[in-house]
């Protein structure tokens, strides 16, 4: 019923002409979830004749780009979630020029900003000119090498392979380091103790030393660190330009409780405040992450493989912990206009914002955790999180005890509708469970950062969406 295989150059050209003519029917399509991947998908299939229901639980669209302007002061915002995108993701920019969204540079690094481990603080710039200012014990062939330098010749044949064979290096690459967690590739490429755990502290790769290698290498590979950019106001208006569009085919506050479907169509089952309804379609995208599909009835159940993967599929945690300023210090005091500082303490990684300066104030962000480190700081109270963050950050900054005006935080494993914040994928996880994943099911398909293989980026959404309604338009 579906097509085998959709290339990326399709899913480009949904996204820069819409769907391809097709003489078939016009369907009834559900889709569950209004994050970007829902998104994309009923706008494409809207544009191309169908008739699109998004059932979305929460009271917004966006999913998990989430950008807080509570409690901040008027002019402020800070994102709970998604917060730059990748030059490289093509698709994501794509839809912020159809919608005329103004971009803004996002900085990542910033040899202003500092390393802060075993109480030293030390500007990047001093650490890039002498490696020898941090207290890693490194083996001596590793001295005198930053944590970059090291990387890059620990990857340097898979970079030359893809550099000479293009993109069909993947299945190699993919059968031969698959079965690695990045902790086991650096082991064996031979690193020592010391300089895997400076790599880990330093490009806050720690707590994500046990996920698979691929993930790391995908995203480092494909540029994804480099050149980016922000929306300006804030990386909501993406999902909200959507609503001029596809607001009549939204229904909020619905929960999605069970999933039925038989030869000819599918039913939703979903709870709202009035109490439970369902409704009815041709096909349905189910768009939700799995461990929140992990709680919904399937009254015909999925394959074996699908159930496997829904099951296994390991989704990482993520932290966010946010402070106003009365004034930019870091800018003001220190110079450190843009990118972030990594440091040995819980906060990790603090940020400071491009965005906010005509007001003089500031929303910085104060940690950005992932993994364990994250699920540290859940089991807090929201209100001994800013305690402790602040008490953090003033090692670093001590005019934070000051200039600090409110806080906020966000921790996406204790998100109902999220689960998490991105799929990640264990060692072998890739070969095991992602052509499962992307499997559509009968009259279902699935999208979703999950359903890709950019993880925890946009563009992983956008592209499973359009790959769900580039399948369900040929069917």
């Amino acid at each position: 019923m579906y097509p085998h295989h959709i290339s990326p150059a399709q899913i480009r050209q949904v996204a820069e002409s819409g769907l391809p003519e097709n003489a078939g029917p016009r369907n009834k399509i559900i889709v569950v979830g209004a994050g970007m991947a829902g998104l994309v998908a009923a706008y494409e299939l809207l544009r191309a004749g169908h008739e699109p229901l998004i059932l979305e639980a929460r009271q917004r669209v966006g999913g998990r780009i989430e950008t807080l302007r509570e409690p901040f002061a008027d002019g402020l915002y800070a994102e709970a979630g998604a917060m730059r995108i990748p030059r490289v993701h093509d698709l994501t920019l794509s839809y912020c020029d159809k919608f005329n969204l103004k971009l803004d540079p996002f900085t990542m690094g910033n040899p202003q900003g500092y390393y802060f481990f075993g109480g030293q603080k030390i500007r990047a710039a001093q650490v890039e000119q002498d490696p020898s200012l941090l207290p890693f014990d490194l083996a001596p062939h590793e001295r005198g090498k930053t944590a970059t330098q090291l990387w890059r010749e620990a990857i340097h044949e898979i970079q030359e392979a893809l550099r000479t064979r293009g993109e069909a290096a993947w299945t190699g690459i993919a059968q031969e380091f698959d079965q690695f967690s990045t902790r086991e590739f650096l082991e064996h490429k031979g690193w020592s103790e010391g300089a895997i755990e400076m790599y880990g502290l330093m490009a806050d790769q720690e707590a994500l030393m046990n996920s698979s290698f691929l993930e790391l290498l995908r995203e480092d590979v494909g540029g994804f660190y480099e050149d980016m950019f922000e929306i300006q106001g804030g990386m909501d208006h993406l999902p909200n330009a959507f609503l001029p569009t596809l607001g009549r085919n939204i229904r909020f506050g619905a929960r999605m409780i069970a999933i039925d479907q038989d030869a000819e169509s599918v039913t939703i089952h979903y709870e709202t405040a009035a109490g439970r309804l369902s409704a009815r379609g041709d096909y349905a995208i189910i768009t939700v992450p799995f461990p929140i599909l992990r709680h919904v009835e399937v009254l015909k159940p999925f394959s074996r493989a699908k159930q496997r993967a829904i099951r296994q599929l390991h989704y990482d945690a993520s932290a966010k912990i946010l402070f106003q300023c009365r004034r930019r210090f870091w800018e003001e005091d220190e110079g450190v206009f843009g990118g972030g500082t990594v440091s040995d303490l819980p906060i990790r990684v603090t940020y400071y914002p491009d965005h906010g300066r005509e007001t003089g104030r500031g929303v910085i962000l104060a940690s950005y955790t992932w993994s364990e480190d994250a699920q540290r700081w859940g089991s807090l109270s929201p209100r001994d999180r800013i305690a402790q963050a602040l008490e953090n950050l003033a090692q670093i900054h001590p005019q934070i005890k000051d200039e600090f005006e409110a806080g906020a935080s966000k921790m996406w494993h204790d998100d109902e509708f999220a689960g998490g914040a991105f799929a990640l994928f264990d060692p072998g996880q890739q070969t095991l469970l992602y052509e499962t994943i992307i499997q559509p099911e009968g009259r279902l398909t699935f999208a979703g950062e999950h359903a890709s293989l950019a993880h925890a980026w946009i563009q992983g959404s956008i592209e499973s969406g359009l790959r769900a309604a580039l399948q369900i338009h040929a069917a």
